[in-house]
């Protein structure tokens, strides 16, 4: 007669608990997580797979970590290519293994350093690139021929892999021995993260560009890494992060087909990104059933060769985990991160420092970061077995039943006739901004617990010591090396270059990399190649919108958000909030959620366009005759762009209206904002709700006054 375990356990823990018997509970994605798994909860032939062979559920190489560990690839890139030359060979000496740039966000929107719409996100939030000069310098000292290079670039991704590929040339490196991965997943980036430049359609004809070039030009580089890492940042549950990327992946292969590409030529050269957030268990699981769906999908497109089948991932351990509050205990965050994602089977891996919810990384955190890695590799036992969570009840059932999610979601986009028309239809991003709100509230109302935001904090916070960049200093250097490129190259050449660019982009005849590939040799600069294609493909506007209930019913019957209500309504006129996002930042995540919020307890709330100048943004708050600009700041430009702010308002004699800032903003520049005329500063972590009190309540202090 069988035993049945999992009744007996049920009696001897009804037993412990005094009579209550023990409950499920239930995931964002809303996944039922039992307390016991036993034999019984195996999917079917689940223990019968085998690593390195498809569906790769188990890894995609037969000896994983045991033959060779992942890479250590850390993302890293700020202020003058020369700095992050510095740092990144101090790296590679202290053991890091490849490079992963990051870019400034004047580059990733395809504005040069001299752009007037730029002026306080020059080598803020990463290395400002204008021209080739710029990447040779990035890259000086460190042999292309033998170092992989990872870029993460969507937006400008011409003008930035075409300098690349000619600074290889120029360091004596054929394009043919380059090896490394550029993101170009354009799709990723009108749902989440918002660095595009022009309208989806053509946005995926540059995407097909880029694999057809790199296919039968670059055999060892990568023509695009598949994204979900800004879903998860910007507030998706892992069911969401992990449909959409694949989708996603879906459209870049079909797109890739329809250019006559045989499959098993490109399909090598596909890779994915992800998020590895703190639910340690189910992030390992996400990436069993990416591999597990993605061989089937892979199949189901007449793929033939395994390496076709296979998906091969780098992995980023979580942004928006880390918190400005009790800030070191992003080291123990990060590290659970890292073993989730090495657990899960990935290829490689970058680990956040644990001041990034402040600023930059400094020297010191940036190398314990890396240290994490190192020491999961040699003192974990990790590496010692190719599989170490295969076969658990638990983690087969999971990555089963995430699958089942995320297919019930992909079917929902392929309904609708596949990503991009998903994407155009806004669907992908509605969902995840109603994640991301509910996800908020759960946290504000202290559901979900963040220890030492919500829990557990601290009487008072040490101070810790953060990098800054002096913007002004960095876009006046990248300014002069602009004009003496313009003053000494062959103006000639170099119109011609672009004039054939222009015709190709226009004709939808050539490809577009090869076009900017010449014209980067004559010394075109990366604003101007990306201006050639937008005169053919318009620049893209997004449209913005808030999501409304998710607070109404997260705080139903709530006494304190009812109250706040009720104060609301009482007034004569309800207090008008204008949430803002200004320069090139696109992480909105932030500022959809306030505008959510607000919204819900009864403020009036317009949400600005993305990437406005100050000037903007000060005429369009007067315009709507708001009492409060909220400024929604996530990369560093907050010293530069919100004074600016307060001098248009200034000039128009209308300090009347409030101005507030929130986001990524360190303490130490707290007080610099209040003196520039900030009435409010919230940092990250702060609870909704008492932001909405403190805001209110300077309103009304303002009406009294005036």
């Amino acid at each position: 007669m069988a035993i049945d375990r999992k009744k007996i356990w049920t009696e001897l823990a009804t037993k412990e608990a005094n009579g209550k018997k023990p409950l499920a509970t239930k995931t964002p994605e809303n996944i039922d997580i039992k307390p016991f798994y036993d034999a019984k909860d195996l999917p079917v032939n689940s223990i019968d797979d085998i690593p390195g062979k498809a569906p790769f559920t188990r890894g995609v190489k037969a000896s994983m970590y045991t033959g060779r560990p992942w890479t250590i690839r850390q993302y890293a890139g700020f202020s003058t290519a020369q700095e992050s030359n510095a740092f990144y060979r101090r790296n590679l000496a202290a053991g890091q293994k490849g490079l992963s740039v990051a870019f400034d966000l004047a580059t990733h929107r395809g504005y040069d350093s001299d752009h007037a719409r730029v002026l306080g996100d020059v080598g803020k939030a990463g290395v400002a690139i204008d021209s080739v000069e710029d990447m040779k310098i990035l890259f000086d000292g460190i042999p292309l021929d033998k170092m992989s290079v990872s870029m993460t670039m969507n937006g400008a991704i011409i003008p930035v892999l075409a300098m690349f590929i000619v600074a290889g040339e120029e360091q004596g490196v054929d394009k043919s021995v380059l090896s490394g991965t550029v993101q170009n997943d354009i799709l990723k980036e009108f749902m989440v993260r918002n660095t595009y430049i022009y309208p989806p359609e053509p946005s995926m004809r540059i995407v097909s560009d880029i694999i057809e070039y790199t296919a039968t030009k670059m055999p060892k580089f990568n023509s695009i890494s598949i994204s979900g890492y800004h879903m998860q940042e910007a507030g998706s549950t892992l069911a969401q992060e992990l449909a959409y990327t694949i989708a996603d992946g879906m459209e870049y292969v079909r797109a890739a087909l329809n250019r006559g590409l045989d499959i098993d030529i490109f399909a090598g050269r596909l890779s994915f990104f992800f998020c590895i957030g703190m639910n340690m268990f189910m992030e390992a699981a996400k990436l069993r059933a990416a591999r597990q769906m993605w061989a089937k999908i892979m199949t189901d497109f007449g793929a033939k060769s395994d390496r076709s089948k296979m998906l091969r991932t780098h992995c980023q351990t979580s942004g928006v985990s880390l918190t400005e509050q009790d800030p070191y205990n992003n080291v123990i965050r990060t590290t659970i991160e890292a073993m989730a994602a090495t657990l899960g089977g990935t290829q490689s891996l970058h680990t956040n420092s644990f001041d990034e919810a402040i600023a930059l990384p400094t020297e010191q955190s940036a190398r314990i970061a890396r240290n994490t890695q190192l020491i999961l590799q040699h003192e974990s036992g990790i590496t010692d077995v190719v599989d170490p969570l295969g076969g658990s009840y638990y983690i087969e059932a999971l990555t089963k039943d995430l699958a089942d999610k995320a297919w019930e979601l992909i079917e929902e986009v392929e309904e609708l006739g596949g990503m991009t028309k998903a994407v155009e239809a806004g669907l992908p991003k509605m969902r995840i901004e109603e994640a991301a709100a509910k996800r908020q509230a759960r946290v504000d109302k202290g559901e979900d617990v963040i220890v030492g935001v919500n829990k557990y904090r601290l009487e008072e916070e040490e101070d810790i010591k953060t990098r800054e960049i002096d913007n002004t200093a960095v876009r006046e250097a990248q300014i002069e090396q602009l004009n003496l490129i313009k003053r000494t190259r062959n103006s000639g050449n170099c119109i011609k270059a672009l004039e054939d660019l222009e015709k190709s982009a226009a004709s939808g005849e050539g490809n577009l990399l090869a076009y900017a590939i010449e014209a980067a040799r004559n010394r075109a600069t990366l604003g101007e190649i990306s201006y050639t294609m937008e005169k053919a493909f318009t620049r893209h506007s997004a449209t913005t919108r808030i999501i409304s209930g998710v607070y109404e019913n997260a705080y139903a019957g709530d006494p304190e958000y009812s109250n706040l209500q009720k104060r609301i309504e009482e007034m004569e006129r309800r207090p008008h909030v204008f949430v803002a996002k200004v320069g090139q930042d696109g992480h909105d995540r932030g500022a959809k959620v306030i505008a959510t919020a607000f919204s819900d307890l009864g403020f009036t709330v317009d949400l600005s366009e993305m990437f406005e100048t100050p000037q903007e943004i000060a005429n369009k708050a007067i315009k709507l005759e708001v009492d409060v600009v909220g400024i929604s700041s996530l990369a560093a430009g907050h010293k530069t762009l919100i004074p600016e702010i307060i001098e248009h308002l200034k000039a128009k004699g209308r300090l009347d209206i409030i101005v507030i800032a929130g986001g990524v903003i360190p303490e130490k520049d707290y007080e610099f904002l209040r003196n520039a005329g900030v009435a409010e500063v919230f940092g990250p972590g702060t609870n909704v709700i008492d932001a909405a009190n403190s805001i209110l309540s300077q309103v009304k202090g303002l009406r009294r006054n005036v």
